[in-house]
């Protein structure tokens, strides 16, 4: 694509290629740089209502690298290269969605059509309903991408750092009590490619279904079809919740023929599916609630740990002394059950509240929940969609970890909604 929406055409029409060198979700670090300097000579450069918000939580961020050498009470762990890495890492992605947001939101119509930006995101869809596909057929599909061959291996061993460049199709767990795959591809673990799906998926019917011809929402009912076997198998309860707090969502949003059609289709849908061989794999899991008290025991720990530090955090996550099964921390021949994630690692909210404290948590979901009180009122597709997106922030929340590539979804719809105002 020619013209200043370049940029963004290559970090969503191009994010495969960016997923086999070995960049993927860091594409937008990469992307924020020619974004910077272009926004520099285009000056002045408008920015949205609630951008003060996201300058304070990077503020609140930089602040908080001051406790990046503290260890809070119940944890363990000394200050060494691999946190500086991930506090690094981090720091880059807040930046750079913001520069991704200004740079989407002070581009005209002319420059990127808002449809045209809307179908990009359908286009990535596909790319995840493909790579969904791909972790549910061959789920041990892995390469060692160009970036990984060029990282130190200290770096490249550090395993926040593992799940960004090494490219991987999904994940087999036991889950059910069996070895499953759930796939992850072409994001960096299986939890991202849900909450990334859900938000491709509202953009791309959008862009596929009520903007598209009759030939565009035939392959778009298809397509959505077919997203429903990696949908399943990924055996994600978050993602099936926030589709369903969507459809309730546009029930009560829309009106007249619209709401009946969606119900209708909504009802179809839902017997299809009730007697597809899908079925009973979900029952499964709605039976089998294993990681239920593993995230109880990372959520507790974690808002113990931010008592102790609760304005500013400690900059990064922390490891804590025992998990939910044992006094002892890590695997072992005799107990392969011990260990577990770091703190913060089962939402943003708990990921904000270990590193950036209260302050951090309250400015990111200010941001957001602003949004949806400045455009409730726009109930034209785009404006819908986008205060869904919105929602969905919020909810997830409290189950998925918000950086890398959902957070740069999230900075496009936001940009969406803020271009779609008078």
């Amino acid at each position: 694509m020619r013209g200043p929406a370049w940029p963004v055409a290559a970090l969503l029409l191009g994010y495969p290629l960016w997923w086999a060198l070995g960049f993927g979700g860091l594409s937008v670090v990469v992307l924020a740089v020619p974004m910077a300097v272009i926004l520099w000579r285009r000056r002045p450069v408008r920015v949205p209502r609630g951008f003060g918000l996201w300058v304070l939580l990077i503020a609140c961020y930089l602040l908080s690298g001051l406790m990046l050498g503290e260890m809070p009470p119940g944890t363990y762990g000394e200050l060494a290269a691999g946190r500086l890495i991930g506090y690094a890492m981090r720091l880059a992605l807040y930046v750079s969605a913001l520069i991704l947001l200004l740079y989407v939101g002070n581009l005209t119509e002319r420059e990127l059509p808002q449809l045209r930006l809307v179908r990009m995101l359908g286009v990535l869809f596909l790319t995840a309903v493909a790579g969904g596909l791909l972790g549910v057929l061959a789920p041990g599909f892995s390469f060692t991408s160009p970036l990984e061959l060029v990282l130190p291996d200290w770096i490249a061993a550090h395993p926040f750092v593992q799940n960004l460049v090494h490219p991987t199709a999904g994940q087999t767990q036991k889950v059910l009590g069996h070895a499953l795959p759930r796939p992850e591809a072409p994001f960096e673990w299986a939890n991202a490619w849900g909450g990334n799906l859900s938000v491709l998926l509202i953009w791309f019917v959008v862009g596929w279904w009520v903007y598209g011809s009759r030939r565009r929402r035939v392959l778009a009912v298809a397509a959505v079809a077919v997203a429903a076997v990696p949908i399943v198998y990924s055996l994600n309860r978050g993602l099936w919740i926030a589709l369903g707090l969507a459809g309730v969502y546009l029930v009560l949003r829309v009106g007249g023929r619209t709401r009946t059609a969606l119900c209708a289709g909504a009802a179809a849908a839902a017997l299809a599916f009730a007697l597809s061989p899908l079925a009973p794999l979900v029952a499964q899991r709605l039976d089998s609630p294993h990681s239920n008290d593993i995230r109880a025991f990372t959520v507790a720990a974690t808002v113990e740990a931010t008592r102790h530090s609760p304005l500013i955090g400690y900059g990064n996550t922390r490891r804590a002394l025992g998990s939910h099964r044992s006094v002892t921390t890590g695997k072992t021949a005799w107990c392969p059950g011990c260990g577990h994630p770091p703190l913060g690692s089962d939402g943003q909210l708990w990921l904000l509240l270990i590193s950036q404290g209260v302050t951090g948590a309250v400015l990111y979901a200010a941001f957001f929940a602003g949004a949806i009180r400045r455009h409730w009122g726009d109930r034209s597709p785009i404006g819908l969609a986008g205060v869904l997106v919105m929602c969905l922030v919020l909810f997830y929340m409290l189950i998925y970890d918000g950086l890398v590539t959902p957070l740069s979804l999230y900075a496009i719809s936001f940009a969406l909604l803020w271009r779609n105002s008078p």
